[in-house]
């Protein structure tokens, strides 16, 4: 918050929108009353970024209007706001990603598993602009200089997960996966593959097979509401061996998997690795078909 100014003009001078319009000027015309209590400076690095999004940068400006200490959990976000816990994730990661945002995650002496933030007015990849030069006595100071604008962080798409394979190597498993691979064109012609992308592929249908899935689930998974137009169909089938790979079977009783945090929407559940609740792996689910 900035100190509070009782000797300001309870009204800061500003264009009069009907001079301006007869002036033939387009575009908003501001009609600014000067805060003097209950205000938060926001720079134009955040106010006017190209990189974020409407919401990320109303969230952020939410944030740092905040007292410290303030809630700012995704689940009492969404309680707050009418957006979805899973958009609110998402603005968050943003925020993280332009150096606005810091969260890591702690453990308490409890075991449980609690996220620190840290808001920043200033994103950590902003480089402050030199300081005004010295002026001599009687002279009025020189003027701030103008914020420096952000570094845009290059976006690169994170790399594929690697394809399944089965725990026990098995050759009429891996035969069955190939002939389904290699039959897939009979029922959809846009599913003709290079043998090379058979043999690719292969390994990530036997670990399927391996896991119980039969055959004609398997193909049913890898058929149902292809996208047009189908540009890869490879890479579409990768992906969905890859994301959509059952669970290994049960050899036995085993106590409870461990409590995890979602990395979507930071929600506690129980899960042998760490990863997505069920709520947002079915929401993952649904983008990528």
């Amino acid at each position: 918050m900035a100190p509070q100014h009782s000797s300001a003009p309870s009204r800061a001078s500003s264009a009069v929108p009907g001079r301006t319009a007869r002036s033939g000027v387009s575009g908003v015309v501001h009609d600014n009353v000067r805060h003097t209590s209950r205000y938060t400076v926001v720079g134009n690095h955040l106010a006017q970024h190209r990189e974020l999004s409407l919401l990320a940068i109303g969230l952020a400006v939410h944030i740092q209007s905040l007292p410290a200490g303030a809630q700012i959990g995704i689940k009492f976000l969404a309680a707050r706001f009418p957006e979805s816990e899973y958009r609110i994730a998402a603005a968050l990661r943003e925020l993280e990603a332009y150096g606005y945002l810091r969260r890591t995650r702690e453990r308490l002496p409890s075991g449980k598993v609690v996220t620190r933030t840290v808001s920043r007015n200033q994103p950590s990849e902003v480089t402050p602009g030199p300081a005004p030069a010295a002026t001599p006595a009687r002279l009025a100071p020189a003027p701030a200089p103008a914020p420096v604008a952000p570094t845009p962080v290059p976006r690169t798409p994170p790399p594929p997960p690697p394809l399944p394979e089965p725990v026990t190597p098995d050759s009429d498993r891996l035969r069955a996966a190939t002939e389904l691979l290699a039959d897939l064109h009979r029922h959809e012609p846009r599913l003709l593959l290079a043998d090379r992308d058979v043999r690719r592929l292969a390994p990530a249908a036997a670990a399927w097979l391996e896991r119980g899935a039969a055959p004609d689930a398997v193909r049913r998974t890898l058929l149902a509401r292809l996208p047009e137009p189908l540009g890869h169909p490879a890479g579409l089938l990768a992906h969905r061996l890859t994301a959509l790979l059952p669970p290994l079977l049960p050899t036995g009783p085993r106590g409870p998997d461990p409590l995890q945090n979602c990395e979507g929407c930071d929600r506690g559940f129980r899960a042998p690795e760490p990863g997505h609740c069920r709520d947002c792996e079915s929401h993952l689910r649904r983008e990528a078909a």
